[in-house]
């Protein structure tokens, strides 16, 4: 008897018509900001459609690379870092594009900062995401994503009253490789990089046991899924264009502990208390609507995309129902990460991704401090009753 395949879920109107109004009452307000706030969130909008129909998290990736030496989800991100470095390099080189500057993600590289990304990659497997994933996941209906994103944006803000002590830790200062060592040796050097990982990866027995390009068809276009590789080039293609547009790569984490001071703020809470809010780019965030910060728009945009691609998928169906145990690691898991990123300067976007491919120290670092951070994350789930 031949086996009939499942017929795939149908496109869910009423969720999608709502989305809709949502895209478009919101990109109509930023439009009337101006060009760039309406293109980053139509960047945004662009990477949670792909992030979701692609399912590309780093937290699963990670976790399947450690347990079951299926490296398919980290070959497909080498991939796409590669890619980005080969798009960024010639305009961070230069120092500008299409006539405006641009500039890439440089950090300093301290003892905090690897303290941060290892705290992330322990928060990272026991909320089950990382910020791209968390903000996709949420998106696409998942209410435990929902509340790991509550505490992440707590995390943060918390992280950044206590910067100003953390800072006060040794540190080499940012160290541009791009800038110490010329664009023309630091990109190929950095690519060389890349593959000794992936070789090293092999030879340790990972293997790929997903295909990273199984095939695309237009129904799968529309509702995925994407294939790895289609997700790794678009998010390559999409941090460049943040670049070009922004001036700056693609972050995520700075909007949450925005978020949260605004909030605090309203309740009472004095900045002036802050040495991290009292001047700068942060007193000005604060004092500017949410829709008028970059990467707050853009972490909108996510929301939204990766809420428009779960009602094209027929796949948008809010879970409200949370065990103590995995309520408890969404509590500590989304603290860790927020606290984290402060710390390190960024998350596995702003740090990670976006420093790697403008050759930024720190982003090496970053992943160095952050994957024993995954490993004891991974080692730490079932202790909360989490799928290993």
């Amino acid at each position: 008897m031949t086996a009939v395949a499942p017929e795939a879920p149908s496109i869910q109107r009423w969720p999608l018509a709502a989305a809709a109004v949502v895209t478009l009452v919101l990109f109509v307000h930023l439009a009337g900001q101006g060009a760039k706030s309406a293109s980053v969130f139509a960047i945004g909008l662009g990477l949670g459609v792909a992030l979701y129909h692609a399912a590309f998290g780093f937290t699963g990736a990670w976790r399947r690379a450690i347990l079951d030496k299926d490296i398919s989800g980290v070959t497909a991100q080498l991939l796409m870092l590669a890619a980005a470095m080969l798009l960024f390099g010639p305009f961070l080189a230069q120092g500008a594009a299409f006539g405006h500057a641009v500039g890439g993600a440089f950090a300093p590289v301290s003892v905090s900062m690897a303290l941060g990304a290892l705290l992330f990659g322990i928060g990272m497997q026991l909320g089950g995401g990382c910020a791209s994933g968390t903000l996709f996941s949420a998106g696409g209906g998942s209410a435990r994503m929902v509340l790991v994103l509550v505490f992440f944006c707590l995390g943060a803000f918390w992280g950044s009253l206590d910067l100003n002590w953390w800072q006060t830790l040794p540190s080499l200062g940012a160290v541009s490789l791009g800038r110490e060592l010329g664009w023309p040796l630091a990109v190929p050097l950095q690519l060389a990089a890349l593959l000794l990982i992936y070789g090293g990866l092999r030879l340790y027995g990972g293997r790929n046991a997903r295909p990273l390009w199984p095939g695309l068809s237009w129904s799968m276009l529309l509702r995925g899924p994407w294939p790895l590789l289609l997700g790794a080039g678009l998010l390559a293609l999409f941090n460049w264009a943040t670049l070009m547009i922004a001036g700056h790569p693609w972050s995520i984490t700075w909007a949450f502990s925005l978020w949260v001071a605004k909030a605090a703020a309203a309740l009472g809470w004095d900045p002036a208390s802050s040495p991290f809010w009292t001047g700068g780019f942060q007193a000005r965030a604060l004092a500017r609507p949410i829709l008028a910060d970059t990467t707050s728009v853009m972490n909108i945009g996510i929301i939204v995309g990766a809420f428009v691609a779960a009602t094209l998928a027929g796949k948008f169906a809010p879970r409200a129902k949370l065990p103590w145990p995995s309520l408890a690691a969404v509590v500590v898991g989304g603290l860790l990460m927020g606290y984290g990123a402060r710390l390190a300067y960024g998350c596995n976007i702003g740090a990670f991704f976006s420093g790697v491919a403008s050759t930024s120290l720190h982003g090496w670092v970053w992943i160095l401090a952050a994957i024993p951070g995954n490993i004891i994350g991974v080692r730490l789930r079932p202790l909360f009753r989490l799928d290993p």
